[in-house]
C-alpha cells in the first residue's frame, strides 16, 4: 500500500483533489509543485497512517520506514544536500495537515536535523554562524516542547534571563555566543526534565520519527479535539504529515518570511493583502515580537506606517509573488492564503489553502470573480456558506475592542448586544421604557416572557439548547441570544448570575456574543449590519434559480416588514398565540379562560376579536397580496394563567372573578404532560367559539384589507395538531361557515384556503386521508421531531451532546432535520397526499426552514417552500438555490467562509 507520496522540482505523486488522503497542506503542495511554483522539496504520510497509527495502539504500518526512507533520498536528490551530513546537511520540517483546515490546533517541528555537527555545517555554507546557532535553538526550543512534552516555560525563563544580561529586548538582538550558550543550557534543561534521563538526540532519524509520531499525536490533543467539535469535523479523518526540506527566511537582509492573502479577507476587496519580516522564520511574522512590514506600498500608506514595504525592498521578488497570487487565482478559482520564504533571492511557496474570510468578503469575492469571467454565477453561488450571511444581518461585536469573556453558552441567534442585565420581562418592559437597554437573563424562558424578550436587546439563558424557546423566539425577532450557559447560576430572589469567580447584580451592564456564545462584563463596542450591493447581487442570482418559495414566520407588523425586506415571499407561519401575551390582551385572556359559561366565555372572545383583527389586517397589508397563513391557538391554556398565590391574585382583580375561581381554573387546566395534552386543534374542538373568533379575525382583516387594496389578500388558516380526518373535517366546517358569513356580510369575496399543519406520525400515515379535507399541508417538523423521538427540544439539550459524541446522532435533530426518520415521514405525506390531491401546496414551518442541510432535503422531496425566522430568509433563498444547482449536477466550489500533552516516543514505534 502507499503511505507516502512526493512532491517537488516541479513533480507530485498526488493532486488537490486528493484531500481525503494528503489533507489539505499537502495535496496543495503536490498542486502547486505540479504547476510550477517553487516549492520546497518534501513528502506527505497520508491520513491512512494516522488512522492506522491509532487503530494499532500507535504502531505504524510495517513497510513506512522502508517508504519514508526511499522518499527521503528523493528529497535530498532534488535539494542537493543530504539529510544528517555533517558537511552538507538537508534539514526538514515536520507539519500537520487535516482535509479541513485546522490552524494552530495541531503541532510543526521546524529546523529538524540539526545536531552539534551538522550546525556548524550550517554555519560554514551559509556563511553565518548566528543564524545557524539561531535555527538550533529554536529546534532544540520546538522539539523538546513538541515531541518530550517539557513546557516552554523553562526555555522561555532562560531565553529573557540572557536577554536581561544582555540589556537588549528582542531575539534577534542576541549574540552569536550567546545563542550557543543557550543551546548548552536548553540541552541541560532536557536532560533534567526527561523522566528517563536521556540527553536531547543527537540522531537525525531519531529526531525525525520523535517528530512524526508527535505531530500524529497532535491530532488527539485537546485544543484539536475542543476545535473539531466546534467544527464538525470528523474524528475519524485523521491527520496527514507533511516533510519538507527546510528553506530560511532567516539567513541575512537578503531573506524574509511572509504570509499574504490574494484578496482583502476583510472586505473582499481585489488588493493584495499580507505581512513580511525581513531576517525572520515564519513563526515570527504571527507571533508579534517584531512589528511586521507590509507587502504593497498602498497597504503601508492607508495604515500609516513608516516600514518599507515588499514593493520597496525587495521589487524583483515581490513582481515574482504578484504572478504567483495570479497564477493561483486563476488555478483555484478563489482567494488563496499563501505562505512564503526568501531565501537570499529566491522565493519559496510554503502553503497555498483557500483563504477564511468574513460574510461580507464572501459575498464581494463570489460576485467578482463571477463578474471576472473567473467563476460562473452558478459557482459563485455554491462556494457561498449560507452561514455566512448571518454575519451581514446582525450588529457584531468591534473586532478591535477589548473584552473580559466571563463565560459561554450555545451560540442560539447571531448578532451581539449589550444591556443592563434584568431578570424578568416585567423589569424589562419597564426599564425600556425609560430609554434604558437591557439583556434579559432567565434560567430559562417561556411564553409568558414574550414582552420581555421583545423589550431586550438579546436573551441570556442557563438552560435549553439551539432551539430552545428562548433561541427559536429570539431568533424570529432578530435578537441575540446565548443559551445553555451552564456555568451561569442565576439567583431571581438576590437579583444576580454568577460566573465562576464573577458576581453580575441586576442594572450591570454586560455583552454576549450570539456568533460565538460568549458572555462579556461591560458593553463591547459593536458593528452594524451592512447590506452591500454584493449581498443584492447574491440574492437576485440565487432567486433566478431556486425553485422553492421562501417565506417567514411572522406575527408582528416588524417581523412582517422585515421579513418582506429580505425577500420573503408571504408568512408561512402566523402563531396567533403570541398576540396574546402583552398588556390588556392577556387581561381578556385570562376572563375568557375563566368565564363561567359559553356566554361570559363569549363576551371575552369579542375583546380577543378586536385585537386579533387588527394585528392580522396589518399583516395582510404589509404582505401586498402575497399569502399568510395563519395557524389557529395551538398551546394548552395553562400558560396564558399564572402559577403563584400573588400572580393568582392579580389575575382574579383585574378579571372581576374570585381568587378561588383562579385556584380551581388553575388545577383544572394542570396537566402532567400539556405538550402531548389539550391543545391545538383539540382546544377548537372543545370550545369551537375560540375557533369561530379566530376566523372571523382572519376572514374580516381579508375583507377590510381587500376593499382598500390592488392586490387582495390570501388567507390561508390552518388548523394545529390534527391526528383524524374527523378533527379536520369538523375544524374545517367552522371555519368555512365563518367565512361564508363574513363574505355575506361585507359583500365580498374572499381568496382563502384552509390546511393543516403536519406535526404528528400519525398525521403523516394518514395524508392521503387528510388531503381529502386540507387544502395545502405545512410540516411543522419542531413538533413533528418530537412526537417522532418521543424527546423534549426543551429538555435534550441536557444529554444529545453525549449523543453525538457517541456517535449516536451526527447532529442535534431539532437543528438539522432528521432525513431518515422523521424526514421518511415527510416523505410519505408527500406521496400520499398529492396521490389524493394532485399538484397539492405542501410547505414547512418548523425552525428546519432556515437550516441549509434540511433545505437541500426539502427541495429534493418535491415541497413548494420553507418558512423560517425573517433573518434566517436570506439564508433560506441562498440554501434553496445551492440544493436546485445541486439537483442539476452543478459541482460545489467550497470557501472557508493546553490540557497536557500526551509524551509520545521519540523512536518511531514500530
Amino acid at each position: 500500500m502507499k503511505w507516502v507520496y512526493n512532491f517537488g522540482a516541479g513533480e507530485a505523486d498526488g493532486r488537490a483533489g486528493m484531500k481525503d488522503l494528503l489533507g489539505g497542506k499537502g495535496a496543495n503542495l503536490a498542486e502547486m509543485a505540479a504547476i510550477g511554483l517553487p516549492v520546497p522539496p518534501g513528502f506527505t504520510l497520508t491520513t491512512e497512517v494516522c488512522t492506522h497509527f491509532y487503530k494499532h495502539d500507535c504502531l505504524y504500518p510495517d513497510d513506512l520506514k522502508e517508504q519514508v526512507a526511499e522518499a527521503l533520498r528523493l528529497v535530498e536528490q532534488r535539494a542537493g544536500r543530504r539529510f544528517g551530513d555533517p558537511s552538507n546537511p538537508l534539514l526538514v520540517s515536520v507539519r500537520s495537515g487535516a482535509r479541513a483546515s485546522m490552524p494552530g490546533m495541531m503541532d510543526t517541528v521546524l529546523n529538524l536535523g540539526l545536531n552539534d555537527k551538522t550546525v556548524e555545517a550550517l554555519a560554514k555554507r551559509s556563511g553565518d554562524r548566528r543564524f545557524a546557532f539561531d535555527s538550533y535553538r529554536r529546534f532544540v526550543q520546538m522539539y523538546s516542547d513538541v515531541v518530550l512534552g517539557i513546557e516552554l516555560k523553562y526555555f522561555e525563563k532562560l531565553l529573557e534571563r540572557a536577554k536581561a544580561r544582555r540589556g537588549v529586548k528582542a531575539d534577534h538582538e542576541l549574540p552569536v555566543e550567546d545563542l550557543e550558550q543557550l543551546v548548552k543550557d536548553y540541552k541541560e534543561v532536557v536532560s533534567q526534565e526527561l523522566f528517563w534521563g536521556e540527553d536531547f538526540p543527537d540522531d537525525p532519524e531519531e529526531q525525525l520519527w520523535g517528530a512524526i509520531g508527535a505531530v500524529f499525536g497532535s491530532w488527539m490533543n485537546q485544543r484539536a479535539k475542543t476545535y473539531r467539535h466546534l467544527h464538525d469535523i470528523p474524528e475519524t479523518w485523521g491527520t496527514a504529515v507533511n516533510v519538507q526540506a527546510m528553506v530560511f527566511g532567516n539567513m541575512g537582509a537578503d531573506c524574509a518570511a511572509g504570509v499574504a492573502f490574494t484578496r482583502n479577507p476583510s472586505d473582499g476587496r481585489k488588493d493584495f493583502y499580507g505581512e513580511f519580516l525581513v531576517n525572520a522564520q515564519g513563526e515570527d511574522v504571527v507571533a508579534g515580537i517584531r512589528t511586521p512590514q507590509e507587502l504593497t506600498i498602498k497597504a503601508r500608506k492607508s495604515h500609516g506606517s513608516e516600514l518599507p514595504s515588499l514593493e520597496e525592498t525587495m521589487p524583483s521578488i515581490f513582481r515574482e509573488l504578484c504572478a504567483v497570487r495570479q497564477q493561483l487565482e486563476t488555478h483555484y478559482k478563489d482567494m488563496q492564503d499563501v505562505e512564503f520564504t526568501i531565501q537570499q533571492g529566491q522565493l519559496y511557496m510554503l502553503q497555498t489553502r483557500t483563504g477564511k474570510r468574513t460574510g461580507h468578503a464572501a459575498l464581494q469575492i463570489a460576485v467578482d470573480m463571477a463578474q471576472e469571467g473567473l467563476i460562473s454565477k452558478s459557482q459563485a453561488l455554491m462556494r457561498l456558506k449560507p452561514e455566512l450571511i448571518d454575519q451581514l444581518l446582525h450588529p457584531t461585536l468591534d473586532p478591535q475592542a477589548q473584552k473580559q469573556v466571563i463565560t459561554k453558552g450555545l451560540p442560539a441567534s447571531p448578532g451581539a448586544a449589550a444591556g443592563k442585565v434584568v431578570f424578568t420581562a416585567d423589569e424589562a418592559v419597564r426599564r425600556l421604557k425609560q430609554g434604558e437597554k437591557v439583556l434579559l437573563v432567565r434560567i430559562e424562558t417561556s411564553p409568558d416572557d414574550i414582552h420581555g424578550l421583545h423589550a431586550a436587546e438579546g436573551v441570556l439563558t442557563t438552560r435549553g439548547g439551539m432551539t430552545s424557546h428562548a433561541a427559536v423566539v429570539a431568533r424570529g425577532m432578530g435578537r441575540p441570544c446565548v443559551a445553555g450557559a451552564g456555568e451561569v447560576q442565576v439567583d431571581y430572589t438576590a437579583k444576580c448570575f454568577t460566573a465562576g469567580d464573577v458576581t453580575v447584580q441586576e442594572g450591570q451592564v454586560v455583552t454576549i456574543d450570539g456568533g460565538t456564545g460568549e458572555v462579556i462584563l461591560g458593553e463591547v463596542a459593536t458593528v452594524p449590519p451592512q447590506l452591500s450591493g454584493a449581498f443584492a447581487t447574491v440574492m437576485a442570482w440565487a432567486d433566478e434559480v431556486r425553485t422553492l418559495q421562501v417565506r417567514a414566520n411572522a406575527e408582528t407588523p416588524n417581523d412582517a416588514r422585515q421579513a418582506k425586506e429580505f425577500g420573503a415571499e408571504g408568512i408561512g407561519l402566523v402563531r396567533t398565540e403570541h398576540m396574546f401575551f402583552e398588556g390588556n390582551r392577556i387581561v381578556a385572556m385570562r376572563q375568557m379562560i375563566l368565564a363561567a359559561d359559553e356566554a361570559d366565555r363569549k363576551a371575552a372572545l369579542e375583546k380577543l376579536l378586536v385585537m386579533q383583527r387588527e394585528d392580522i389586517t396589518e399583516l395582510f397589508r404589509i404582505m401586498e397580496g402575497r399569502p399568510v397563513t395563519v395557524r389557529l391557538l395551538d398551546p394548552p391554556l395553562h400558560e396564558f394563567l399564572p402559577h403563584s398565590e400573588a400572580e393568582m391574585a392579580q389575575v382574579a382583580k383585574a378579571a372581576s372573578v374570585p381568587l378561588s375561581r383562579v385556584r380551581r381554573r388553575a388545577a383544572e387546566l394542570h396537566e402532567a404532560n400539556p405538550m402531548l395534552g389539550h391543545r391545538g386543534c383539540r382546544l377548537a374542538i372543545t370550545y369551537p367559539e375560540i375557533c369561530q373568533m379566530q376566523a372571523r379575525a382572519i376572514f374580516e382583516a381579508a375583507a377590510e384589507v381587500g376593499k382598500e387594496a390592488n392586490r387582495a389578500p390570501v388567507a390561508e388558516v390552518m388548523v394545529p395538531l390534527v391526528a383524524t380526518f374527523e378533527e379536520l373535517s369538523l375544524l374545517k366546517t367552522v371555519v368555512e361557515q365563518t367565512a361564508s358569513e363574513v363574505q355575506k356580510e361585507q359583500k365580498v369575496s374572499i381568496n382563502y384556503r384552509v390546511g393543516t399543519m403536519i406535526e404528528l406520525p400519525r398525521a403523516c400515515l394518514q395524508a392521503g386521508k387528510l388531503a381529502q379535507q386540507a387544502d395545502f399541508f405545512s410540516f411543522g417538523t419542531n413538533d413533528l421531531t418530537q412526537t417522532t423521538y418521543g424527546l423534549s427540544r426543551d429538555d435534550a439539550g441536557a444529554f444529545l451532546p453525549e449523543y453525538k459524541a457517541k456517535g449516536i446522532v451526527d447532529t442535534d435533530p431539532f437543528v438539522s432535520l432528521d432525513q431518515e426518520g422523521v424526514g421518511e415521514l415527510i416523505c410519505v405525506a408527500v406521496e400520499r397526499g398529492r396521490n389524493q390531491r394532485d399538484g397539492m401546496k405542501m410547505g414547512i414551518c418548523g425552525e428546519h426552514g432556515g437550516d441549509p442541510a434540511s433545505i437541500e432535503f426539502f427541495n429534493k422531496v418535491g415541497l413548494d417552500y420553507v418558512s423560517c425566522s425573517p433573518f434566517r430568509v436570506p439564508i433560506a433563498r441562498l440554501a434553496a438555490a445551492q440544493a436546485a444547482l445541486q439537483q442539476r449536477g452543478e459541482k460545489s466550489l467550497q470557501a472557508s467562509t493546553q490540557a497536557a500533552r500526551p509524551r509520545v516516543p521519540v523512536y518511531g514505534p514500530w
